[in-house]
């Protein structure tokens, strides 16, 4: 079950990369930061199932994604606002989260080799505000990104959860531990979804 819904995460990023390449390239409707996020993240995601099956340790890969996946959304959302107190605040805030995992990787390398929940927790809760900003901007603006930012604060909020758990289920037992990355991979996919669901709405037309 878990290596369906692993692989069935896989296919509907892949889609979703094509699909967004596509419009992007022929059409240009799409921005090209989110398809730069898209082609990362199957990047990271296809890098870190290559080293599990040469049973490498790929835990550090999970640090490289969630680091790339901040930069790339805050670029994103940045590129979205037209405030420039917002873009201030993404520049800011940005650099300042980067400085400060700059300081924790130099200060204790090991943090980069495993799960390391501030940086999750930063980079997470980071990417959410600018998707709240992005909200109430379209409050009074035209909907754009809404479906896909959507997807951004429901995953990243629940996967933090997750991850926190995932951190602790190396003392707990096997059927907790692999439940919890069952619920996290069933996740990504509505994930996905949302994202697919996004290119349907706005730029598949």
């Amino acid at each position: 079950m878990s290596d369906f819904l692993i692989y069935s995460g896989y296919l509907i990023l892949l889609i979703n990369l094509i699909f967004y390449s596509f419009s992007f390239f022929r059409k240009k409707n799409v921005n090209g930061l989110f398809v730069c996020y898209l082609a990362f993240s199957a990047l990271m995601q296809y890098s870190m199932e290559v080293m599990y099956h040469l049973h490498k340790s790929n835990l550090f890969l999970s640090n490289v994604f969630i680091i790339g996946q901040l930069i790339l959304l805050g670029l994103f959302y940045n590129s979205l606002f037209t405030l420039k107190s917002q873009k201030r605040f993404v520049g800011i805030s940005l650099s300042a989260a980067l400085l400060v995992l700059a300081i924790q990787f130099m200060m204790d390398w090991s943090q980069f080799l495993r799960f390391n929940l501030f940086a999750i927790a930063l980079t997470s809760l980071l990417i959410v505000v600018y998707a709240l900003i992005h909200f109430y901007n379209m409050l009074t603006e035209t909907k754009s990104y809404y479906y896909a930012s959507i997807g951004v604060v429901f995953y990243l909020l629940a996967s933090t959860v997750l991850y926190f758990i995932g951190n602790l289920t190396h003392n707990l037992s096997n059927e907790f531990k692999f439940l919890s990355w069952e619920l996290n991979a069933f996740l990504i996919i509505i994930y996905y979804f949302f994202i697919l669901y996004e290119w349907k709405k706005s730029f598949s037309k």
